[in-house]
């Protein structure tokens, strides 16, 4: 990547007089968003009027979650609403290169996120949107660039009011600024811009495909190891189970109601303990660490009591890896079974296979309900499921030898993470530096 402080830069800038932008080109010009915009409004609807077919509608949902600056019909598909809305709203049509802005925001970061339609087709903008139409003679690409730049988003930062939810309107981006340079150099930044982002986007796109390949060889260095061990000479039986395999000859199988019982020791009242919650993709962590806003239990008087080492099972997403470990002393949500071991194991092997993808169809085919996301673990069906049983020293040995592995592996996806979170602050600050005038480009 190209340092921005060895790219060129203009020979002589100007005040802006907008707070945020500080400097820009002695070409450059500001105007008010108002003088480059008209407004249009988006459909009164609700979710209940969102059907699968008909004509597709963008709402704030889509917005804040899905496309990006951009919304390409023949790439993204968008629930639709009743044709019927073709005669009587037909001004809440967007026309391409229309910008819609999502009119709330759970955090004042994501205030002003927007998305731009880039081809061509029937689309309305729908509930919670402000749309903004652009007045010919700029780029539209450069102005979405614009519009993402931190140096832009920071007015709506500052503009916005709210506590749990932040709302814009049109009289708020009315009165922001922007600025722009003469039509071909505007084309230029965004040619430039385009390139130059999708070149890092590919560069992100390969780390994270490393980052899956890291993790997929985790689960089957666990997957391996806890049903077949660490001597790949010793003798193998079938294990009798399907889910299972082969294990080593010497091993067993239990089922789980013969090696955990099920605990449930209420906790006393105006009691301090701390509150834990099971996560499918991290275990059992205190809850204050991962949710310092919201979701906080008024009290915890009559919480089950967890003790280190316990294994806390979330009986409803148990089967999609919301079941581990605990570390923690501590209390948690009647919602959960806690199991407790009835006789000598490594709580740590059965937490890795509890939470193991080839497990989770095992948890699964015990789950009861009539649909995937109603679907509950319970200790009754649960108890019955057959796993390896190894002796306690091999237990241990192949939990230090996992841990061993996975330590490398952590390390290879933390750097790959970093580079990835390097790659988007370096985006981020390259396409503000570009349309602020801070590099030259053209």
């Amino acid at each position: 990547m190209t340092t921005l402080t060895a790219m060129p830069k203009y020979e002589i800038y100007k005040d802006s007089g907008v707070e945020s932008l500080g400097e820009i080109p002695r070409l450059w010009s500001t105007h008010r968003f108002r003088y480059i915009f008209s407004f249009g409004k988006g459909l009164t609807i609700t979710k209940e009027n969102l059907h699968e077919a008909g004509v597709p509608c963008v709402n704030y949902g889509e917005v804040h979650s899905k496309f990006g600056f951009e919304l390409d019909l023949s790439k993204h598909t968008l629930k639709c609403v009743n044709e019927k809305y073709l005669d009587s709203n037909p001004k809440s049509l967007l026309s391409v290169g229309d910008f819609v802005f999502a009119d709330t925001s759970e955090d004042i970061e994501g205030s002003g996120n927007f998305t731009q339609l880039v081809s061509e087709g029937l689309v309305f903008a729908g509930y919670h949107t402000v749309v903004a139409k652009p007045i010919k003679g700029n780029n539209n690409r450069y102005i979405a660039y614009v519009l993402d730049s931190h140096s832009y988003r920071r007015q709506i930062w500052k503009a916005v009011k709210g506590v749990k939810v932040f709302s814009i309107t049109k009289t708020m981006l009315k009165n922001t600024h922007m600025w722009l340079p003469h039509a071909s150099e505007q084309t230029a930044i965004a040619n430039f811009l385009d390139k130059k982002t999708t070149q890092i986007d590919e560069a992100i796109s390969i780390k994270k495909n490393q980052i899956f390949l890291l993790k997929e060889h985790k689960q089957i260095i666990i997957q391996k190891t806890v049903t077949q061990g660490l001597n790949p000479n010793v003798p193998m039986k079938d294990s009798g189970v399907d889910w299972i395999g082969k294990i080593p000859a010497h091993w067993k199988v239990r089922r789980v109601k013969h090696l955990f019982r099920l605990v449930m020791e209420p906790s006393e009242k105006n009691n301090s303990h701390e509150l834990l919650s099971v996560y499918t993709s991290i275990g059992v962590k205190p809850r204050r660490e991962l949710e310092e806003r919201g979701n906080k239990a008024s009290t915890t008087d009559g919480y089950w009591l967890v003790r280190k080492g316990d294994i806390v099972v979330n009986k409803l997403l148990a089967w999609m890896g919301a079941i581990g470990i605990s570390d923690y002393d501590g209390v948690t949500s009647p919602a959960y079974d806690i199991l407790r071991s009835k006789v000598e194991l490594n709580g740590y092997f059965y937490h890795l296979l509890f939470r193991s993808s080839f497990c989770s169809s095992e948890l699964k085919r015990h789950s009861r309900g009539i649909m995937d996301m109603r679907l509950r673990l319970y200790f009754d069906r649960f108890g019955v499921v057959e796993v390896p049983y190894p002796p306690i020293t091999e237990q241990n040995e192949i939990i230090n030898q996992i841990h061993s592995k996975m330590a490398i592996i952590n390390e290879g996806i933390d750097k790959l993470q970093q580079q990835i979170k390097n790659l988007k602050e370096y985006k981020t600050t390259l396409i503000n530096s570009a349309v602020i005038g801070k590099i030259k480009v053209a």
